[in-house]
């Protein structure tokens, strides 16, 4: 049984995270880039957010006996073919999963502007990640 009130802890943990960030959709790239600090806190909010998405889906595939992913990654594909998710929104988020394991186990390999790029354009998928999933509660 998916119990609501973990999905909707760490939807808040999203949520917090999404307006820090919002701050930073303005910054210029070369000011983001020359400081360490922010970009720095902008790692860690989007790896809190990516780790909050992973334990939705984990919990919900659990929850409802759903077959068992082999990587981060497939955790969104299942619940794409579950219809969860939207199929699209799966491979959109399949994609940020393997950029978690980029900032978790590749930190010289980040590309700084890259991370800016996904603040400023991506962190929608993760908004609308939310409101499929609590059209699902």
């Amino acid at each position: 049984m998916v119990e609501n009130e973990i999905i909707e802890g760490k939807i808040d943990v999203i949520q917090r995270n999404l307006e820090f960030l919002e701050e930073y959709k303005h910054i210029d790239e070369d000011t983001f880039l020359n400081s360490y600090k922010d970009v720095q806190a902008v790692k860690y909010s989007l790896l809190e957010i990516i780790e909050a998405c992973l334990d939705i889906a984990s919990h919900i595939i659990s929850a409802r006996g759903f077959e068992r992913a082999e990587s981060y990654a497939e955790m969104f594909d299942i619940l794409g073919r579950r219809g969860i998710i939207s199929q699209e929104l799966a491979e959109k988020l399949s994609d940020m999963a393997r950029f978690r394991n980029l900032l978790v186990h590749g930190y010289g390999k980040v590309d700084n502007a890259r991370v800016l790029e996904i603040v400023k354009t991506e962190l929608s998928d993760v908004e609308e990640f939310v409101r499929q999933i609590l059209r699902k509660l």
